[in-house]
């Protein structure tokens, strides 16, 4: 890690007054597979934490795997806190598993290029979920989640840039430490509001 900070606070001092300010950034670890890609699927567009009461509460009723999560009836979802759609999506991931259109244990040995290719095929896999997936699961170092609102936001309060293309080319000057640029930044955001994350 300390050589990916010495090389992005070379390219921008602003990471290292965030370290100075609030420490070193935790670096978000999740195992790699089918329960992760559902939480995260849990996860868009609501906050972490609601989204790991809901995830809590399927692993509760049921063991969260693709032949349980396939079956499972769309009240029993809705029972459990599931949004019409996010169910849809569960399940659609779920069916890819099983009839083996996805194998998720392969992906760890593929590039994130492949990864991205394979997962977005699937609806409700967007590029965030793929992002997310890919840093904290396959610990791809070089990302940058411009999906994730905590991100551009942070961009926008400390580099004043408000065009995402914009954002997207200077932050190809943080080659190849984008993922963990992106750490800084959320550490950045959480401790600013004083909010803490279990990832």
């Amino acid at each position: 890690m300390q050589e990916a900070i010495d090389f992005l606070s070379s390219k921008n001092p602003i990471f290292l007054e965030i370290i100075e300010k609030y420490g070193l950034p935790p670096i978000p670890r999740r195992p790699p597979g089918f329960e992760t890609l559902v939480l995260l699927i849990l996860e868009q567009q609501v906050s972490i934490d609601s989204a790991k009461a809901t995830f809590l509460k399927i692993k509760a009723y049921k063991a969260c795997d693709p032949e349980n999560m396939a079956i499972l009836t769309d009240e029993e979802f809705r029972s459990l806190g599931v949004s019409r759609q996010k169910t849809k999506y569960i399940k659609i991931l779920a069916e890819a598993v099983i009839n083996k259109e996805l194998d998720i244990e392969s992906l760890a040995s593929k590039p994130a290029k492949q990864v991205r290719e394979e997962l977005i095929k699937l609806k409700g896999i967007g590029n965030w979920t793929i992002d997310i997936y890919l840093m904290f699961c396959l610990e791809e170092p070089d990302l940058i989640p411009l999906g994730d609102i905590a991100v551009v936001n942070t961009i926008k309060e400390l580099l004043n840039i408000h065009d995402k293309q914009e954002m997207e080319t200077h932050a190809e000057q943080w080659s190849p430490y984008r993922s963990y640029a992106t750490y800084l930044l959320w550490h950045y955001y959480l401790k600013k509001r004083n909010r803490t994350i279990t990832y």
